[in-house]
């Protein structure tokens, strides 16, 4: 028997697809205006092993010579970016949902746990719960991410009336390569996230998009079998499908 289960409230889904669109855009006209000066690379004096983007890239997607469109784009998506996190954090500390994301004194632990499952080393899976250890740290990871973009972007854009905080990141050249760094993280992030999104198949997809999961249940004792949602003894599923 198949029960929905409630999992994702309306604001967190809100949030969460308001956030892609946006943070995603953010990444197009930085690429605008990293174009302008393009000096971060892997290697070591005057050799190059990888460079991140070079021209033929720049002028395949049309991204070359829009610094200024760049920036002015860039400036404003942050403002919807940053009122978007105030949003959400907002809201799990009102509505509690932070308990399901903060890390616990056992994340380290299960996020260990959790990779080598997905490595197909360990056969236990992931602790049966709305989130394990490895997704606490990652979500959490991501919000302090965002508070660091902003204040090296800020640090970035206003370096002289913002003079204090430039420093406080250690100057101007050290502020721009920690903006960098973080955006990368979000690359790969959303690399991961997706890895996994279409790991776990359908049913976790369609519970950030319409709120809930199809489970299976236990006739007798009404209690979710498998998934990361499961229910306590006791408690009721939402409907029975």
């Amino acid at each position: 028997m198949k029960v929905v289960v409630e999992k994702h409230p309306l604001a967190i889904r809100w949030f969460h697809w308001l956030n892609f669109p946006i943070l995603s855009l953010m990444l197009w006209s930085g690429l605008w205006i990293y174009w302008a000066n393009d000096v971060y690379r892997l290697g070591w004096g005057s050799t190059t092993l990888l460079q991140f983007f070079p021209t033929s890239f720049y002028q395949a997607f049309h991204l070359d010579h829009k610094l200024a469109q760049g920036m002015a784009w860039h400036f404003v998506l942050m403002w919807a970016f940053l009122l978007n996190g105030l949003l959400y954090v907002l809201y799990t500390a009102i509505s509690g949902e932070w308990r399901y994301l903060l890390p616990t004194r056992h994340s380290f632990q299960e996020a260990v746990q959790v990779t080598l499952h997905d490595l197909g080393l360990r056969k236990n899976g992931p602790p049966i719960r709305k989130f394990n250890g490895a997704q606490q740290l990652a979500y959490t990871a991501v919000i302090l991410m965002g508070v660091g973009s902003v204040l090296t972007g800020l640090a970035m854009y206003q370096p002289v009336q913002l003079g204090w905080l430039t420093q406080l990141l250690g100057g101007y050249e050290t502020a721009r390569l920690l903006h960098f760094a973080l955006t990368v993280g979000y690359v790969l992030f959303f690399i991961v996230h997706i890895a996994q999104v279409v790991r776990a198949g359908w049913n976790n997809f369609r519970a950030m998009v319409a709120g809930f999961e199809l489970k299976d249940v236990d006739p007798a004792t009404r209690n979710v079998l498998a998934g990361p949602t499961a229910l306590p003894a006791g408690d009721t599923p939402s409907k029975q499908q």
